[in-house]
This record gives structure tokens, C-alpha cells and sequence, in this order.
């Protein structure tokens, strides 16, 4: 009894190192930036007087992930747990959205909030949808929108108007359940966002 006892002891450490669990591969982690570019260019022929303050961007509830999101055949959503945004996509929208604006030619200044100066609208978005979509073969980008009239007590402003906008991609053809690679889905997320914003900037047009 003594000796079954002492070769007991003895193989713990030899248990110690061992693992019940199978060796697992390393796999990095993807990271995407999410910057969209301006085809078009922009022409400008009046001159511009209104300034925009342009708040920080919000998540509608869910889209505060950084995963690809996939939304598959049958409906149901994959969130890729090896690929994802460099930032929360609301966080870099947020430094997207300010230097599309700018670039766009409507307005004499875009601001960001905590700025001295005087804005004359003011600009609130929510990322509300960002992903691949195989059900119809494209990428989808929304985001709704409220302008509004910034108030000269510096109090609340005056809304003058709502939008919700999007933009589409397409998607290369995969066989797989979970869609094409994850670069290819953040291309065409990328490219579905510069639609949403240039939806956004064409009815931004007529205020500025």
C-alpha cells in the first residue's frame, strides 16, 4: 500500500506536464482600415459661407464590434473572430466622415466638436450597418443622419432635416458558407460606406 502510494506521487509530476488539450495552431488576427477614397472630383463654383460641425459618430446597438460581419445565404450572421476593423467602425467613420466633408467642397470649414469656432449646422451620424450581405451579392453601408441649425444661445439646435442613407458593393463570387476572403468583404465594406457618404453629401448639398 505504501509503495502504490509513493509510485502515485511519483507520476504527478509527470502528469503536471502534460496537456488533455490538442495543440491548437497559431492563427493573427487580420486588421482592416476602413478609408473610403473620393472618385469623382469635386468642382466648385459659388463661394462657400457655412461652416459644419460634424459630432462624434455613433454605434446603432450591435454595430459596436470590430469583427467582418457576414450575413450568410440562410440568413444567419458570421462575425469573423480572425479578421476585424482596425477600430470600432463608428470610431473610424467618425475621422472619415470629417475629411469627406471637407473634401467635398460645400462648406467654407468642417469642424470637430470642442472647436472655438462657430459652426453654422451641425452634423450627427449613427452607423447603423456595415457588412456583407450574400444573400443579394453585395456589401452594405447606412447611416442615418439629423442636421440641424446650430442655435446662436448655444443651446439646443433646430433640426432641419433626418436622412437615412446607404451605399452597395458588390461581392466576388465564393463557395464558401461564410463568403468570400475577409480582404475582399473589407474592400467592398469600404467601397459600400463611400457610397453611403456621397449619398450623405449629395442632400448635405443643398443646405450649405
Amino acid at each position: 500500500m505504501i509503495l502504490a502510494r509513493r509510485t502515485a506521487l511519483l507520476t504527478l509530476p509527470m502528469l503536471a506536464g502534460c496537456s488533455l488539450l490538442p495543440d491548437r495552431p497559431y492563427i493573427e488576427t487580420l486588421r482592416y482600415p476602413l478609408q473610403p477614397t473620393r472618385t469623382a472630383p469635386v468642382v466648385v463654383g459659388r463661394p462657400l459661407r457655412r461652416t459644419l460641425l460634424v459630432r462624434l459618430v455613433r454605434s446603432a446597438p450591435g454595430m459596436e464590434v470590430r469583427g467582418l460581419r457576414t450575413i450568410r445565404a440562410d440568413g444567419t450572421e458570421h462575425l469573423d473572430p480572425y479578421a476585424e476593423w482596425a477600430a470600432p467602425p463608428a470610431e473610424l467613420i467618425d475621422e472619415v466622415m470629417r475629411r469627406w466633408m471637407a473634401s467635398a467642397g460645400l462648406f467654407a470649414g468642417v469642424v470637430a466638436p470642442g472647436t472655438r469656432a462657430r459652426a453654422d449646422l451641425v452634423l450627427e451620424c449613427e452607423v447603423t450597418a456595415l457588412e456583407a450581405d450574400l444573400r443579394s451579392g453585395k456589401a452594405r453601408a447606412a447611416l442615418s443622419a439629423v442636421l440641424l441649425a446650430e442655435a446662436d444661445t448655444g443651446g439646443d439646435g433646430r433640426v432641419l432635416r433626418q436622412w437615412a442613407v446607404a451605399g452597395e458593393a458588390p461581392l466576388p463570387a465564393s463557395t464558401s458558407r461564410d463568403g468570400p476572403a475577409p480582404g475582399a468583404v473589407a474592400a467592398a465594406c469600404t467601397e459600400a460606406l463611400a457610397a453611403a457618404m456621397t449619398a450623405l453629401e449629395n442632400v448635405l448639398s443643398s443646405f450649405a
